[in-house]
């Protein structure tokens, strides 16, 4: 699933934002307002990154397909910075990638089938906050290289890595050095010690920094459209430090109704990896609106 924080001024960034925000009704969203019940307005998340965007709009648009009210709250930032929006209420739906949100609540729990991960997370959670129906769809983080520097190296599995990390500097957003599925996991797991990881911004940065020979090795996401236009190698992971990672909304769960419910659900039916890769590389290619490209694949899947 980009999932990516820009410190501590991202985070007072969204947090005023959204306390400039509230609805009409005067509700402080920060206190998770009157919102989301019979009649209310749902308010919708996304984190910074297009994918996030897009399927942010997939449920915002199925929603008022069905007459709910739906505000939209995007591009806040990442997993660090809105989580606790939407523990609190402040946003009832928020668009999340299963494994990553596991991590963030229990970051030492070995799961890594889509089962596992969903029943790990149905025992973590608030108990205010709730998991609806996991989709097909997934975005995993991955480490991906050049197929140069998979030819000369002989790579095929991050196992493969072992002998020439030493030699190798990997590109990431911030948070990647950090977490479990990311340096600490490959380190801990696979025994790997790189020779540094350079801190970059989201996907478009760190694959120019991996074509031009700046950094060896990249955090990229699954469904990024160039990894196949850029004949780039995604280095299995026998070892799973990348879990499941489906996409599934996350809700404030007093606040969402079974309306909302179902048309949250039945986007989750029909969603699968190739919906989002052929969406993304709309995006990415096209430069379409994720707006126009939610309501596009929403109404091919007949559910607007």
């Amino acid at each position: 699933m980009s999932r990516f924080i820009r410190g501590a001024a991202v985070a007072l960034a969204a947090t005023l934002a959204l306390a400039a925000c509230g609805d009409s009704g005067g509700d402080d969203p920060l206190k998770g307002g009157d919102k989301g019940g019979a009649g209310g307005t749902i308010t919708v998340g996304s984190a910074d990154f297009g994918e996030s965007e897009l399927i942010g709009e997939l449920y915002a648009q199925a929603m008022e397909a069905k007459g709910v009210k739906v505000e939209r709250k995007f591009k806040i930032g990442a997993r660090e910075v809105y989580y606790g929006q939407v523990e609190s209420g402040a946003i009832q739906v928020f668009p999340e990638y299963n494994g990553a949100l596991l991590a963030r609540v229990d970051k030492s729990n070995p799961a890594s089938t889509t089962e596992e991960v969903d029943a790990a997370l149905k025992a973590k959670l608030p108990a205010t906050l709730e998991i609806l129906n996991p989709s097909k769809a997934e975005d995993k983080d991955a480490l991906v290289v050049t197929a140069d520097t998979a030819s000369k190296n002989k790579l095929k599995t991050i196992e493969d890595l072992k002998p020439v990390a030493t030699n190798m500097v990997v590109g990431g957003p911030p948070e990647f050095k950090t977490r479990q599925q990311g340096m600490v996991g490959l380190e801990k797991v696979y025994g790997l010690k790189f020779k540094q990881f350079k801190s970059l911004d989201t996907g478009p940065i760190t694959l120019s920094n991996l074509t031009k020979g700046q950094i060896q090795a990249a955090n990229l996401f699954t469904t990024n459209p160039s990894i196949a236009k850029q004949k780039l190698v995604v280095l299995e992971d026998p070892k799973n430090v990348f879990g499941a990672q489906n996409v599934l909304p996350l809700v404030y769960k007093s606040k969402v109704n079974e309306t909302a419910r179902a048309a949250l659900n039945a986007v989750s039916a029909k969603l699968t990896t190739q919906d989002l890769l052929d969406m993304n590389g709309k995006m990415e290619t096209e430069k379409a609106d994720p707006e126009d490209v939610a309501k596009d694949w929403l109404q091919k899947s007949g559910l607007i």
